[in-house]
């Protein structure tokens, strides 16, 4: 007796092939199938361009932190046996509670639960964030593990001229002048910094641009809250000028399109075509500040977690002795509560309520 075919052995014809089996000897099956419409050219590069606008719906860092977000939940899911999709929100709920038993801040919770919903939203099946099973779990760990934010030391004015003293005299120590002196004068996150153009629309990842006046720098900047403008005034001397500072690193560095600061090639000293990064404004923050002695108190690590891009802006709106209003549009805040967060040296008890009340 010949041997039984296996189930689904592809020699074996079904009866609805011989059924629909042609003169010629093939079958209905053997055909191909149709091939689907092809999109026109027209609406080929349309696709692209959407593709492109999606890309930029978020910021460069936001999108790279999500995608962290979202690596390090697939790989906790994988270790614990558990699929991708459909999105459930118990399993989400038992991520964060693992995450929060590790140390992990509030603050980073928060943004890896955004960064999981967006990824599920881009996949087709969005992520409820207010069912029970997160929102209860992520409540539980604010009141049982939540701190007050982590706020990087503010650099003052005298502080940052000792920075700036450190500094070489060549042209990596030029642009680097320049970045510390901008940054502090304009207030600016470290992406802002970065993000500046020569001018309007020169590149597709430009975040801003500067025009030169007769009074100072104009910087047109879309930031966290919108376009806004602000408004650099020129420096007494010319070594600590921001606007004097930028101009020279513009001149020596034969700058005049496309992204403001670079990177500088260490072989031949030439300076490259493409966007200095933001990481590089947080570690020329701390290193500069390591070497002019800023806080001397603390220890190295303590003084490296004390610093970074921020600490400009901070030492800004701790130092400018002008109304809160100003500082809060110079540094593009939604809220005045925002600004005085940055503020690490302020009259805290110019309006007295107790004295207020009759006390």
């Amino acid at each position: 007796m010949p041997d039984k075919i296996a189930e689904n052995d592809p020699l074996e014809v079904s009866p609805r092939r011989r059924e629909n089996a042609n003169k010629d000897g093939t079958t209905s099956d053997d055909a191909s199938p149709p091939s689907p419409p092809t999109r026109s050219d027209p609406l080929a590069a349309l696709a692209e361009t959407a593709k492109g606008y999606a890309r930029a719906a978020r910021a460069n860092n936001t999108q790279r932190a999500y995608d962290a977000d979202w690596r390090h939940f697939s790989s906790w899911l994988r270790r614990q046996g558990l699929p991708q999709s459909p999105p459930d929100p118990q399993t989400v709920g038992l991520y964060l509670a693992a995450c929060a038993d590790a140390g992990v801040s509030v603050v980073t919770l928060e943004r890896r639960l955004s960064g999981i919903c967006w990824h599920y939203r881009q996949l087709g099946g969005p992520l409820d964030s207010r069912d029970r099973h997160i929102s209860t779990v992520l409540a539980g760990i604010r009141r049982r593990h939540g701190r007050p934010p982590v706020q990087k030391a503010a650099i003052f004015a005298d502080e940052l001229l000792a920075m700036l003293a450190t500094l070489d005299m060549d042209l990596r120590g030029l642009r680097d002048r320049a970045i510390l002196a901008l940054g502090f004068a304009g207030g600016l996150r470290r992406s802002e910094i970065v993000g500046l153009d020569c001018g309007p629309e020169q590149t597709e990842d430009g975040t801003g641009w500067v025009e030169f006046l007769d009074g100072g720098a104009l910087l047109t900047i879309n930031g966290k809250t919108g376009w806004r403008e602000v408004e650099i005034g020129r420096g007494s001397r010319p070594e600590t000028c921001p606007v004097a500072l930028l101009e020279t690193w513009m001149r020596l560095g034969r700058i005049a399109n496309g992204p403001l600061f670079r990177p500088i090639a260490r072989k031949n000293g030439g300076v490259a075509s493409e966007r200095l990064t933001d990481k590089h404004v947080a570690r020329l923050v701390q290193k500069t500040a390591m070497k002019a002695g800023i806080r001397g108190d603390l220890t190295e690590g303590e003084r490296k977690c004390a610093f970074g891009g921020h600490s400009l802006r901070a030492g800004l709106a701790s130092s400018a002795q002008i109304e809160e209003a100003h500082v809060q549009k110079h540094l593009g805040h939604a809220s005045a509560e925002m600004t005085r967060r940055y503020q690490r040296k302020r009259d805290r008890f110019k309006v007295n309520l107790t004295k207020a009340a009759g006390l």
